[in-house]
């Protein structure tokens, strides 16, 4: 390992960025030290310009991809390697603004009912029911759920943040009656060796019950954190108290949801999405 590269990853340990940020703002580092054919701290403004316009218009990288190259980059000059400023002039590609093709309450009740597995299906109403990303359900602890108070702990979230989410009488009576089967003693959704799960044993599950329920809607399990948002907006919560559950630092991200349900009511209390599934579990 490089004397760069340790200065770098302690610069990201001090600032609390996650280890996915890690691995992708040294991945950017690598690209630039590949594409120069150069240590990154013998470049000047030029070299760097001309590496994003690389990224841009020979390899015509995604508006995110370069991003986040971009970010990390200006990371490294910024924060390790002490440069006063950063101006590139580079104009980065506009992100693509898509409305993604939102489940409906009956596909999602379709694909839970095509998911044979409770433990995976468990875990998908998590998604729904709470909202959760992914990378949340997967870091859940037995520890996390309140049932008394019939409260939720995401720990260290997006952007290292800790929240509370309410749950829902449907959604904690599915955590409890899987709790009986399983017994989980540390964390909730255990894989082998004493580690969460994997994220992919889960990806390929929701696949799968997507496939057999006839869903041909693009997209991931993410989709069903974009369905709990709307969902909940259609049914009359408040975007600030949205914006509280998800775990949004801004509330222009939760606003979005309501440009993709424009005909939204605000109300009051979050609506217990399950129940509404009318799902029953066997």
């Amino acid at each position: 390992m490089t004397a760069l590269r340790q200065r770098m990853i302690a610069a990201m340990q001090m600032h609390g960025f996650s280890a996915r940020t890690h691995e992708s703002y040294l991945t950017a580092v690598r690209g630039l030290a590949k594409y120069t054919q150069r240590p990154p701290d013998t470049l000047q403004p030029a070299d760097l310009k001309g590496y994003f316009e690389h990224l841009v218009r020979e390899r015509q990288l995604a508006p995110a991809s370069v991003r986040l190259a971009y970010n990390g980059i200006r990371f490294l000059y910024l924060q390790v390697l002490a440069w006063p400023a950063l101006d590139l002039e580079v104009t980065l590609p506009k992100r693509a603004q898509r409305i993604p093709e939102l489940l409906t309450r009956a596909e999602v009740a379709a694909i839970f009912s095509a998911c044979e597995d409770r433990r995976y299906r468990t875990m998908l109403g998590l998604c729904y029911g709470a909202g959760l990303r992914l990378s949340e359900v997967l870091k859940l602890r037995v520890s996390d759920i309140d049932g008394e108070r019939k409260l939720l702990r995401i720990a260290q979230g997006k952007g290292a943040k800790d929240r509370l989410v309410a749950l829902s009488p449907t959604l904690l009576e599915r955590l409890r009656t899987y709790w009986r089967l399983y017994h989980p003693q540390d964390w909730l959704f255990p894989g082998y060796g004493g580690t969460p799960l994997s994220p992919t044993s889960l990806q390929k599950a929701f696949t799968e019950a997507k496939r057999r329920a006839g869903v041909s809607k693009v997209g991931g399990i993410h989709g069903l954190r974009h369905a709990y948002a709307t969902h909940q907006l259609a049914a009359g919560l408040k975007v600030e108290r949205l914006q509280r559950l998800m775990g949004h630092t801004s509330l222009h991200t939760t606003l979005r949801y309501l440009h993709w349900l424009p005909s939204a009511a605000e109300g009051e209390g979050e609506r217990d999405l399950l129940a509404k599934l009318e799902l029953a579990d066997d």
